[in-house]
């Protein structure tokens, strides 16, 4: 017996200790095509925590204790896999230049870049982030081709991927949830900041697998070295100052990395604040009472109540030695904004500094947002060194949400949102196949309390594993996943509140509220396939094809009330109305199910690039918002639209039904020399329901181009896009006219008192074009800014 438990001591030793004693020490030298050195190419060795980075002579040194594979990656490059053993060796390896830009996609989970993925992605990083950098995500990534923003002004617009946003879209901070409230309603601003972010990703199409039936749609993946990952050699900083003339908007950033031993910490923080943005001029239109027959024109040529209020700083610390990576990180965010289509006077200039003990002037005459946001994120990662088990990931977020809009200086509603997440991820290598095995746990406890709150305080709850697999076939590549996921929502429902319609008899004043207890509980099951064949070198086809399930959010399934941000009265699905009476009627939920196909063409080799993508989208029981022939007011409640009331809202009733989003992306790119080169961007969207009316609020499809120089210690771009008009409508929207933003940038280098700085002019809407957003739910109240004039100096230290 005591034999045969040494025997298994011994091989369970041999699974999580490294088959050898003696590390080994590889050199190398990173080379291009012309034979010339690669500097700051990253080497990472699968099986190691940390990560190497080749020196101005492109040569480096990296301890190993097994045999497995280097991974080479350099932005411009295409990345570099070579398989080593566990001796004394030198290798030399050479990196092909790249005509699209190869990034590893840290959302990808398997190390995996741009243009391995068999699904789409997008990945803006480096200068390109700091230079589109605007206040929400929405702004800054609008212009990539498949992806637009709902646009509730320039302070609260978040990503719209395929036509799909909301609670499609999941929003991740370093594959994290942002925990926000962004996904409850437009008006609503998300909490990650583009500016303090390293790259920023966007993975289109459900992305259900490792982020849960949130991603539906696709996943925004904002990651930041708030939690370094990589050993800090030496210490390190840089600042950034901007003002923007639209809305007098001044922006500070800071940020410093040191370490000391194996102990690394971060620090970044921002401040932006902001007035009213100007446009060109356009007309507002306002009803007069019943008593009136024509409607009111105004000239305006500025959006009221766009202020914008913000302080946000994360710290971070971490501890890497060759085995384990352990950190932990804190942000605080602290920002007041906004809700244009609320103020009661024009013209007025706000002071927005605010106290808690003073009334100032814009408490009193518009509606404008408080959030508070504290978020803590843990990680722990341990390389096992084994031939088979190569790493263990734990990931860990904890957030504290508060939204609180205030009108006239008092709080009329309070969301708050506390959320806890865990994400751990067993890397794996087993025979030929490559692959991922994870434990996905996140928990929300959300609330909404006041006048306003149109949505009852629930607790969800999300369990789930998955497996995520890949193998390679010399020049094809197999990808397969799949997820299941226990989905648990519970909430109280007020059932006496109702019936709306007798709101105004005082002979209900006194009736008692009946309350249900409520719970939705489902499994939702994904699974794809997908593939990649590489048919010759530097050009691939990728395919990928996945079954996705979803259960509804709070707001789609037991919303029932006022939304004041939208002007309406919103029904969740699990309501039914008639005769102006409103019942609970939750039975037979049913979960929307997408059926999506993406296909994809990809050449990055050579001067010429680009990227086609083709996409269909079948989705069954598809939740949307419909107009109804109700109308709601705080005197009569809800009714029949018979009388025309001027200030009535009309009542708009979540539904499911049948529908079809189908259409394609391309990003082209030609080099002309080392200095000019040209890119080409267009993206075509169709969203019907299989009754054939489309859905609402579908982006304009829209196509660009982009020319950059890069000379004399500066680089230069110039980029027109073309917004088509939007008359693919539902039956009670407007359609949206064409319009064309010019926008151009001028970004020097220069060196100074040791350091590297850039100084740099963004000018957005050179031509001053009026535009309107489709997206929006406030289209004809809010136009985007006009011509704006940015300046700025980056400084690194």
């Amino acid at each position: 017996m005591k034999t045969q438990q040494t025997l298994i001591a011994a091989a369970l030793a041999s699974a999580f200790v490294s088959p050898s004693a003696i590390a080994a020490v590889i050199k190398g030298k990173i080379i291009d095509a012309k034979q010339q050195p690669v500097s700051n190419a990253k080497i990472h060795f699968h099986g190691k925590s940390n990560a190497v980075f080749s020196d101005i002579n492109g040569n480096f040194t990296l301890d190993i204790d097994s045999d497995s594979q280097l991974h080479i990656s350099k932005n411009n490059y295409l990345d570099a896999r070579l398989d080593v053993e566990n001796k004394e060796q030198f290798v030399t390896v050479t990196l092909k230049a790249s005509a699209v830009e190869s990034i590893v996609v840290f959302a990808s989970a398997l190390h995996k870049n741009n243009m391995e993925m068999a699904s789409p992605v997008t990945v803006i990083s480096g200068d390109e982030l700091k230079t589109k950098a605007k206040p929400t995500l929405g702004e800054t990534l609008k212009g990539q081709p498949g992806i637009d923003a709902s646009y509730f002004g320039p302070v609260s617009s978040s990503p719209i991927i395929r036509g799909l946003d909301g609670p499609r879209v999941k929003i991740t901070q370093n594959g994290l949830d942002s925990s926000d409230a962004s996904r409850v309603g437009p008006d609503h601003a998300n909490t990650n900041d583009s500016l303090s972010a390293t790259q920023i990703e966007v993975l289109r199409g459900p992305a259900t697998l490792l982020y849960g039936s949130g991603a539906i749609g696709g996943v925004v993946n904002v990651v930041d070295n708030r939690i370094p990952q990589d050993v800090i050699e030496t210490a390190n900083g840089g600042f950034d100052f901007s003002h923007d003339t639209v809305s007098n908007t001044d922006t500070y950033a800071i940020l410093g990395e040191t370490s000391t031993k194996r102990f690394n910490f971060h620090f970044d923080a921002l401040s932006r604040q902001g007035k009213d943005y100007s446009t060109p001029n356009y007309e507002l239109h306002e009803e007069h009472d019943e008593h009136e027959d024509e409607e009111a024109e105004e000239i305006l040529n500025k959006v009221e109540n766009t202020f914008i209020d913000s302080q946000q700083f994360n710290f971070g610390t971490s501890y890497i030695d060759d085995h384990l990576t352990v950190g932990f990180s804190v942000g605080k965010v602290d920002t007041d904004y906004g809700i244009p289509g609320h103020s009661h006077e024009h013209g007025h200039d706000h002071d927005h500094e605010l106290d808690e003990n003073e009334t100032d002037s814009h408490e009193e005459e518009s509606v404008f947002a408080r959030v508070d946001q504290t978020r803590w994120q843990g990680l722990a990662n341990y390389a096992f060194h084994n031939s088979w088990l190569e790493a263990l990931q734990v990931r860990a977020g904890y957030t504290d949400y508060q939204h609180s809009e205030i009108e006239d200086g008092t709080i009329g509603t309070t969301f708050t949102n506390k959320t806890y997440e865990l994400r751990t991820n067993l890397e794996h290598r087993i025979d030929n196949w490559h692959g991922a095995l994870g434990y996905h746990f996140a928990k929300s406890d959300y609330a909404a309390n006041g006048e306003e709150a149109f949505t009852p305080a629930t607790k969800t709850t999300n369990h789930a594993v998955y497996l995520l697999e890949e193998r390679k076939y010399e020049n094809i590549t197999l990808e397969l996943g799949g997820r299941i996921e226990k989905y648990q929502l519970t909430s109280d429902i007020s059932l006496s509140d109702h019936h709306h319609d007798h709101a105004h008899d005082d002979t209900h004043t006194d009736e008692v509220a009946q309350v249900l207890g409520y719970t939705l509980d489902i499994t939702n099951v994904s699974a794809s396939i997908g593939g990649i064949y590489q048919y010759t070198d530097g050009h691939n086809v990728a395919i990928n094809l996945s079954r996705s399930e979803r259960a509804p959010l709070t707001a789609e399934l037991l919303s029932n009330g006022v939304h004041i941000a939208t002007g309406t009265y919103e029904l969740g699905l699990g309501y039914e109305i008639e005769d102006g009476e409103v019942h609970f009627e939750p039975e037979n939920i049913s979960q929307e199910i997408a059926n999506n196909l993406d296909i994809s063409f990809r050449r990055f080799e050579g001067n010429f690039g680009y990227t086609l993508n083709f996409f269909y989208n079948d989705i069954q029981n598809y939740y949307y918002q419909r107009e109804t022939d109700y109308i709601f007011d705080a005197e009569h409640g809800i009714e029949l639209n018979e009388h025309g009331h001027d200030d009535a809202m009309k009542v708009f009733k979540f539904e499911n039904n049948d529908a079809k989003l189908y259409g394609a992306e391309l990003d082209a790119h030609y080099r002309f020399d080392s200095q000019n080169r040209i890119k080409l961007f267009a993206d075509s969207l169709t969203a019907k329901l299989d009754s054939g009316d489309y859905l609402p609020r579908i982006p304009n499809n829209k196509i660009g181009l982009n020319y950059e120089y890069t000379g004399f210690g500066a680089t230069f771009n110039l980029t027109g896009t073309h917004y088509l008009t939007q008359n693919n409508i539902a039956s009670y929207e407007s359609k949206t006219l064409s319009y064309t933003l010019i926008d151009a940038s001028i970004q020097y280098n220069f060196a100074a008192l040791n350091s590297d700085f850039v100084a740099y002019l963004n000018m957005d809407n050179l031509t001053d074009e009026l535009g309107f957003v489709h997206s929006s739910f406030i289209k004809d109240k809010a136009p985007l800014p006009g011509r704006n004039i940015k300046l700025g100096i980056r400084g690194y230290f």
